[in-house]
């Protein structure tokens, strides 16, 4: 969209530059946007018809073709249509795809997790006693703090004898004892909470075969949340069934050098987690930055189901439809900014070659001569230094993100275009 954008101002600065009125600019570039736009919607492919997960598979890989992950692209595409596709259809919150990075080992140990998983939090002596692994367990979430605290640096408790002192160190571990028993008799085998879960409590838990985990991140506490139906309680003392969540297994496993909390086959919500593995920070970081551009794409796949060749077919088609179109029926001053925006156009294909090293001058006259042919999904063809028939060789993309890119770009043009005047501030030098 930027570049588009870019180009479109690049290309309309001559009309500027000779007096033609900006109002006039404005209404050329939201014709042809509108004939762009309808132009797509009647070239567009519906990919309702055959098979979902090839298509989505092809799509995601299309996303990945100028990445790092290029090469993994078989591995990862289908990691990323199984987190899409286990998401509800009918939602398709991304929010509900976790990624975690863990340093170490190969791109292909990355690993599809159907559920939760979380990194294993800071815990106690007493924790490694507690059983790591439930068939269908109760799990309680807390915002509740299970450890002694000590009295706050202005507080004063005046007493007069011995036992008084001791009353009141009872009632401390009363209320902490009130609130562990509370949570053993909810029967939940699970109990995550976003504060700190003391030795105290986490031995108490590990002698009744109970799993405890404190300062679980918000993230990945309301992923928990909304995958197994539970719901965050405040408070210990009224626990009621229905505020608690299950899942058909839990599970602690060791990946490379970390230990992970896994949640696995979740009734009330459909999550997953994507588990990355890498050399370096930096890398695992484009990785993830890669993915989430390709299920982006996968998502809005599933919600649009019309689909475009890329490698820069879908911009030639339309550019070559509005010179067409402008030297036949528009004589009027808005033709040549129709021209305008149709040459703009070309930036796409051409800044596409100068990314994969080729001649963007041959490349371009080429596709011109193919789509004046009628080869309306002739592309750059970046294997073989040529252009081809993208449709064919499945370099597919979205329709509406094509739409929204252009929509965008002039948009953005036409608002930079309706600025009257810009004043810049000097700095005053003083002699």
């Amino acid at each position: 969209m930027v570049v588009l954008a870019g180009e479109v101002l690049k290309e309309i600065r001559e009309h500027v530059e000779q007096g033609v009125s900006s109002q006039t600019i404005i209404k050329g570039l939201r014709r042809a946007s509108t004939m762009a736009v309808n132009k797509i919607k009647e070239i567009a492919v519906s990919t309702k018809e055959g098979n979902q997960r090839d298509t989505l598979q092809k799509l995601a890989a299309t996303a990945m073709s100028s990445k790092l992950i290029h090469r993994n692209s078989d591995f990862f595409t289908k990691m990323v249509v199984d987190a899409v596709l286990s998401l509800d259809q009918d939602d398709l919150n991304e929010k509900l795809i976790g990624i975690k990075k863990i340093t170490g080992g190969a791109l292909q140990d990355s690993i599809f997790v159907n559920g939760v998983a979380f990194k294993k939090t800071f815990s106690y002596a007493g924790f490694e006693q507690q059983p790591k692994s439930f068939k269908n367990p109760k799990i309680v979430c807390l915002n509740v703090e299970l450890e002694l605290k000590s009295e706050k640096d202005n507080a004063e408790v005046r007493v007069e004898e011995v036992s008084e002192y001791q009353a009141i160190v009872d009632a401390e571990w009363q209320i902490i004892f009130n609130k562990m028993e509370a949570c053993y008799k909810t029967g939940a085998k699970v109990v995550l909470s976003k504060l700190p879960i003391g030795d105290l409590a986490t031995q108490y838990f590990a002698d009744r075969d109970v799993f405890c985990a404190g300062r679980v991140a918000s993230d990945d506490m309301e992923r928990v949340c909304q995958a197994t139906g539970a719901s965050i309680q405040s408070t210990c003392s009224d626990i009621k069934p229905e505020h608690l969540g299950t899942c058909e297994r839990f599970e602690e496993r060791q990946i490379g050098g970390e230990r992970f909390n896994f949640f696995e086959g979740c009734p009330a919500a459909k999550t997953c987690t994507l588990v990355l593995r890498g050399g370096a920070e930096q890398f695992i970081a484009e990785v993830e930055r890669s993915l989430h551009d390709a299920i982006m794409i996968v998502k809005r796949a599933i919600k649009n189901q019309s689909i475009v060749a890329g490698g820069g077919a879908c911009e030639m088609e339309i550019s070559a439809y509005l010179h067409s179109y402008a030297d036949e029926k528009i004589p009027h001053k808005q033709q040549s900014i129709i021209k305008a925006f149709a040459k703009a156009l070309e930036v796409i294909p051409r800044q596409l070659c100068d990314n994969a090293g080729f001649d963007s001058t041959d490349i371009l006259n080429r596709l011109r001569v193919e789509h004046r042919k009628g080869n309306k999904w002739a592309g750059v063809d970046f294997v073989n230094e040529t252009v081809s028939n993208n449709l064919d060789r499945f370099v597919w993309e979205p329709a509406l993100v094509k739409v929204n890119a252009i929509q965008a770009a002039v948009e953005a043009a036409c608002l930079i275009l309706s600025v009257d005047e810009t004043i810049s501030k000097f700095r005053c030098h003083e002699s």
